[in-house]
């Protein structure tokens, strides 16, 4: 039986790495008593993935783990073995059954919704979210990206799909997964360097709300949560 696990990432736990956060969950599904599968061979190990690894610092409401399970309980009671056992910042939300033929939510990922604001003191100017909206009123925004085979171009625009800010808080849709990935730190930069304002990674506090995958057809966007892609045991 394949398993989606939503969670939540907060408080100090937001500085652990990625790998950390598996070696914790790989304990937590232990000590919950949750009847996960293992892998055969010579090193068995648990059978478990995550959507999308969560940077160092960022915090999250809309995390999620895919596992295989020999038996489940009912959701709520898993949910409520887990929680039981984990620390503060890290928080399930939800345990739901996914259809057998169901991909795996790291293939699946597609877009994810941010938080973005500036610490305290470290905002820019007055008027920087009026430029803000200019910024995204290019036709293009091209940005030298990081990859494993060294540095490229790309237009970044056509990976913003939904932006608005309110209080201070920018709030962004955008693409998220294998194909194109935009990190809310590589668009602040690049809007730095366009407003001349210095952006650093440390002067933002950036918070995940949900992750989405595409269940459009011929080009047609439709997003859903991962967690909606499931359903409750009971």
């Amino acid at each position: 039986m394949n398993i989606r696990i939503k969670f939540q990432k907060t408080g100090p736990l937001r500085f652990i790495s990625h790998l950390d956060v598996m070696r914790y969950f790989q304990k937590v599904i232990r000590r919950a008593g949750i009847d996960i599968c293992f892998s055969e061979g010579f090193s068995p190990h648990m059978i478990m993935s995550f959507a999308a690894p969560l940077g160092v610092g960022l915090t999250s409401e809309g995390e999620y783990m895919d596992i295989r399970v020999n038996d489940a309980v009912s959701s709520a009671e898993a949910v409520r073995r887990m929680n039981e056992v984990m620390a503060e910042g890290m928080t399930a939300v939800s345990f739901r059954r996914l259809p057998d033929n169901s991909k795996n939510a790291m293939s699946i990922v597609a877009a994810a919704d941010y938080e973005v604001r500036f610490r305290e003191g470290r905002e820019p100017e007055a008027g920087w979210e009026r430029r803000f909206l200019d910024f995204l009123d290019q036709p293009g925004i091209p940005v030298i990206k990081k990859t494993k085979k060294g540095q490229q171009e790309a237009d970044i625009r056509p990976w913003i799909y939904a932006c608005s800010i309110q209080n201070g808080i920018i709030r962004l849709q955008v693409s998220a997964g294998s194909v194109h990935n935009l990190k809310p730190e590589l668009l602040m930069d690049s809007f730095g360097l366009w407003a001349g304002y210095r952006i650093s990674s440390s002067d933002l506090l950036v918070h995940r709300v949900e992750i989405y995958a595409d269940q459009g057809r011929e080009g047609q966007r439709r997003l859903i949560p991962l967690e909606e892609l499931g359903e409750d045991i009971g």
